[in-house]
């Protein structure tokens, strides 16, 4: 029953992802993309702050140390620095001739491609696996799907 509940929280968080595209976007409209991406992170900072004290409040899990009692390696520090540039680079996919669905299917596309690198070479402490045929033929749906949202007029 786990596996599932982790499913709902991924479709949710894709849910939370297209939100904040969609507001980063509108936003980006009205300054630049970049100065909606910090106020952005200004806004997921002050969010971020108060899940931290509510984690502390239910978990109390105190100091830089985790749920495996192991600090953090540094370069996990810096996740922020991606996605400052993703949030910037969306809004300028959004607010162009791709609109919403075709900047969210690139933004798809981007993340499934180095999903697969990630899971054969274990990039940033994730766990190795070997492709096989399936997770191709996935790929090549979601590359081929999104082609479809961006030329067939729609987008």
């Amino acid at each position: 029953m786990r596996r599932y509940a982790d499913w709902l929280w991924g479709a949710f968080a894709g849910i939370l992802l297209a939100l904040m595209v969609t507001i980063n976007s509108g936003l980006a409209a009205y300054t630049t993309p970049f100065t909606a991406s910090w106020i952005v992170h200004g806004v997921g900072a002050l969010a971020a702050f108060f899940l931290v004290l509510g984690n502390l409040a239910i978990a109390g899990r105190r100091g830089p140390k985790g749920v495996s009692g192991q600090r953090a390696p540094l370069w996990s520090y810096f996740g922020g620095a991606p996605g400052a540039f993703a949030v910037a680079l969306s809004s300028i996919a959004v607010n162009s001739e791709l609109a919403l669905a075709g900047g969210l299917s690139l933004l798809l596309v981007g993340q499934i491609l180095f999903g697969l690198l990630s899971d054969v070479w274990g990039l940033f402490g994730t766990p190795k696996r070997a492709l096989n045929r399936f997770d191709l033929i996935a790929s090549v749906c979601v590359i081929g799907g999104s082609a479809l949202i961006i030329f067939s007029g729609g987008a």
